[in-house]
């Protein structure tokens, strides 16, 4: 985990569990309502107005529909309490809708660049329609409203610590860039240059294949048990080290497991004590540090003797 990064979010404390599913069903309902309405219109203005990158826009904005319920779902699914079958938790279930997500982005950047770059090899410009001012209207508002939705994703996405909806918030941010590469786009076609409406449609595509790529990497890297950056360990080391009793950390590991923390830790302590109080003293360092870390879901400490005068 890069602790720091933001597509790899960090909680700054613990939600109640009926705070969560609310801000869940309201980040789902916002955002297949924002874009079952924005797609549509996109649709019609690309449509009535002769934009191929309009269009595009309009279909970007279509997956962004299944984003959100795909996010949804992972969300829901990594919640589930553990059971026999699965005595970590569910949290994995984040990282599977992000890959989908991922690949959703993938494939719709891809067509979406196969056409644009399909009517700039063909060379016939002359017959490429010219946009109309609807397409340009329709331009703006998606950039207003993609990219209110992705600061509104955003936020809430950073309060549940979710992985699957800050990936969904950046789809939205992908979709105002992909708007603001139609803006270009039409407003070129509209001054002469018709060639650009599609030249738009291939920028867009480049931009969705970035945000594809950084949520791929993202949710793989979680998948793999990476591990936190080093100055996450840093921090963590440096807390451990200031608790009562405990002389040194000898060794500190850590894996990401979805959106939640596993940790492997030795400290020493004086190999003097009795084994009842040398436990306690591990017993209070593990409530300590998953209080101060809520995104640590469970650390696993083995007690080193220390020979201290």
């Amino acid at each position: 985990m890069t602790a720091k990064k933001e597509n790899q979010t960090t909680v700054n404390s613990a939600l109640p569990a009926t705070e969560e599913k609310r801000i869940v069903r309201k980040l789902s309902l916002v955002g297949i309502i924002g874009n079952t309405v924005l797609s549509g219109f996109k649709i019609i203005a690309g449509i009535a107005g002769h934009s191929g990158a309009m269009i595009s826009d309009a279909v970007h904005s279509c997956s962004d529909v299944f984003a959100t319920f795909i996010a949804f779902l992972g969300v829901k699914l990594s919640k589930k309490p553990s059971d026999d079958s699965h005595p970590y938790g569910h949290e994995r279930f984040e990282c599977v809708a992000s890959l989908v997500l991922g690949v959703i982005l993938l494939g719709t950047g891809l067509g979406i660049g196969a056409v644009g770059a399909k009517n700039i090899i063909s060379g016939n410009y002359e017959t490429l329609s010219v946009p109309g001012a609807i397409a340009l209207a329709a331009a703006v508002v998606s950039i207003v409203v993609k990219e209110s939705m992705f600061w509104y994703t955003r936020y809430y996405a950073k309060k549940i610590n979710s992985s699957a909806f800050m990936a969904d918030a950046w789809h939205h941010r992908s979709d105002a860039f992909s708007s603001i590469g139609s803006l270009l786009g039409i407003g070129g076609a509209m001054l002469g240059f018709p060639v650009l409406d599609s030249v738009a449609s291939v920028v867009i595509c480049l931009f969705i294949l970035k945000v594809s790529y950084d949520i791929l990497k993202d949710a793989i890297s979680k998948m793999l048990d990476t591990a936190c950056d080093e100055s996450y360990e840093a921090e963590l080391r440096q807390f451990i080290e200031k608790q009562s009793e405990v002389v040194r950390v000898d060794m500190l590991r850590t894996r990401m497991f979805g959106n939640k923390i596993y940790m492997d830790l030795e400290i020493e302590v004086d190999g003097d004590k009795p084994l009842r109080e040398s436990h306690a003293v591990a017993e209070q360092v593990h409530d300590d540090v998953e209080t101060a870390f809520p995104d640590i879901k469970h650390i696993m400490i083995h007690v080193n003797p220390s020979e201290v005068e």
